[in-house]
């Protein structure tokens, strides 16, 4: 059950000032609050035996008034120390989940949902933190101060009238390991329920253009009712069984005064104890029903948490899917790149994906990637991000296998622009600036300028500063592309990546973006894939991929005089733009 905060032993060793304080001011609150009970059975029994005085009234009242007033400073600093600290540790954890998930690589986003991975970050967390700010208070007070009422019950008031009084204790504990057990499965259900109506309205809120056209609303409102309506369920099966512990620890306190009341009277018939002590002694037992209610609540609140601890330490524990080699070699510019017999192969595929690649780029070159739909060519530029396990064969960089070089060092030379671009929801100055922090505005339209998107800019209603909206919603498909490109370009990398990135933009403005790539670029290495050949013309080297495998390579001229798929799509590609030309005329 203390699972929880075993693993949370760090945090507790890292901010243990602040936790000696706080529960040591809290075991003196509850040490402090047995007087007044104590105080008044003394002042009961001067009056029952009329020694009484205005003084020793006077006196008791401000000795009672006195603990208050202390009490109520101690409080706040114990629950401003316990409850800051749940609040630390929340971000504490928020932050190591989300260097993790920044560390983890496409194989674990494929295996793992994104509503789910947010319920972890929200929900999971908040439970797990919980048990450093209320989750100790319930432990103190459920053993240290229950202790220290029994103490005072049994040896200031009656020991015999003690052991008589938690007599149904056992019901209590009995119960509450019952429960405890019910509530970690129950609890863990729900968090994954959760997590899936997370997943759910995600995808609702990124397709509803989809949804709209295919006129889906009811159906889509029909799911999240079904799913809302099994996270209910499930978090009312948690309810069902929280709902017990109140009424089972009520119960057994119940039955705590009446024995205790039976039996107190008995003893004061008997001269065993006074009034007074009876009095005290009721009053002590009333203090012990929230000790009783903070078992139940340390029962809950524990099994919340290792439920959320195990779900959160399921991500957690994940390594990276690709990892730096134990000694890394430094490499200070990548002045060549070579595949070497590369064959390679998806986790979630059952065929190679890349199958026998060879070709040699040196700095400065540029490599064309064409072929059918699904022939490998994301495949093949992916590569070079080493973002999957390699397969077989060799990726050289410098002559130095990929493996052995760091993965910082190796991003640090890439500039990439993937087919579906991601846009920030930020203006279009901090979407390009994420390619360079703090990157001048003279930079900017430098790179924009390159990215052929300077005329499109003065259409925007602010200019760099028009917010682009969620995954860049504001924009067309092709300005998103073109502001994709500024970012990769503003870096000025090493090795430049264009994953099929220039599809959504018109055959003249292609043109301009791949003049200005070839003179800004000069020296620098490119990498192009795409499905229009005009786009590669220039390229030092050509390969055509079919089912993962190269079928052709060479420059344009020497593949338009082997006479297969290249001069086939070539031709048939002159043939088209001729037509949209004199349409056009």
């Amino acid at each position: 059950m203390f699972a929880v905060l075993k693993n949370l032993g760090w945090f507790f060793k890292r901010e243990k000032k602040r936790y000696l304080i706080g529960l040591a001011l809290l075991i003196f609150c509850g040490l402090v609050e047995l007087l007044p009970p104590l105080l008044l059975g003394n002042a009961i029994d001067d009056i029952v035996s009329s020694s009484i005085t205005w003084a020793s009234l006077v006196q008791y009242l401000l000795m009672i008034l006195g603990i208050v007033a202390v009490v109520y400073c101690a409080t706040y600093i114990w629950m401003h120390r316990l409850f800051g600290g749940a609040n630390l540790v929340e971000r504490l954890l928020r932050t190591r989940y989300m260097n993790h998930l920044l560390r983890m690589l496409p194989p674990f986003f494929e295996r793992n949902r994104t509503g789910d991975l947010m319920a972890k970050a929200t929900n999971d967390l908040r439970s797990v933190a919980a048990t450093a700010g209320f989750g100790m208070l319930v432990m103190t007070d459920s053993t240290i101060y229950l202790i220290v009422v029994l103490f005072a019950m049994g040896f200031i008031v009656s020991w015999k009238l003690t052991l008589a009084a938690i007599l149904p204790m056992p019901i209590i504990a009995i119960g509450m390991v019952i429960y405890g057990r019910a509530i970690h499965k129950r609890y863990t259900l729900a968090q994954d329920a959760f997590g899936d109506m997370n997943d759910q309205v995600l995808e609702s809120v990124a397709g509803v253009r989809v949804v709209r056209a295919y006129v889906q609303e009811r159906a889509d409102q029909k799911r999240f009712q079904d799913i809302t309506d099994d996270v209910y369920r499930k978090n009312l099966a948690v309810a069902k069984v929280d709902a017990l512990f109140e009424p089972t620890i009520n119960f057994s306190i119940g039955l705590s005064y009446v024995i205790g009341l039976t039996y107190g009277v008995y003893l004061v018939f008997q001269n065993q104890i006074t009034l007074g002590d009876l009095v005290s002694f009721n009053m002590y037992l009333g203090m012990m029903i929230w000790p009783m209610f903070a078992i139940g609540e340390l029962i809950n609140i524990m099994q919340r948490g290792n439920a959320s601890l195990d779900r959160v330490n399921q991500t957690l524990n994940t390594p990276p899917d690709v990892t730096n080699a134990e000694t890394t070699v430094d490499v200070k510019v990548p002045d060549t790149i070579q595949f070497r017999d590369v064959t390679f192969r998806y986790p979630s595929s059952t065929i190679d994906n890349l199958n026998n690649i060879n070709f040699m780029l040196q700095k400065g070159q540029t490599l064309g990637v064409v072929g059918r739909t699904g022939s490998g060519k994301s495949t093949l530029l992916k590569q070079l991000l080493h973002e999957y396990p390699t397969g077989t064969g060799g990726i050289l960089i410098s002559g130095v296998p990929m493996e052995m070089l760091s993965t910082d060092q190796l991003h640090s030379w890439i500039g990439y622009v993937p087919q579906e671009q991601i846009l920030f929801s930020k203006t279009v100055r901090q979407n390009i600036q994420f390619g360079k922090k703090d990157a001048s505005d003279e930079l900017i339209m430098d790179a924009i300028t390159t990215a052929a998107f300077d005329r499109d800019l003065v259409t925007l209603s602010d200019g760099l500063d028009t917010l682009v909206g969620e995954k860049g919603v504001a924009l067309s498909g092709g300005q998103k592309q073109r502001v994709s490109l500024a970012r990769a370009f503003i870096g000025d990398p090493e090795i430049l990546i264009l994953d099929d990135s220039l599809s959504a933009v018109d055959a003249r403005t292609e043109a301009r973006i791949i003049d200005n790539i070839r003179s800004k670029r000069a020296g620098k290495t490119t990498l192009i894939s795409t499905h229009r050949l005009s786009a590669v013309q220039h390229a030092d080297v050509i390969v055509v991929l079919e089912e993962g495998r190269i079928i052709e390579q060479g420059t344009h001229d020497e593949l338009l005089e082997l006479g297969g798929w290249y001069r086939e799509q070539y031709e048939r590609q002159q043939v088209e733009n001729n037509l949209t030309s004199e349409e056009v005329s």
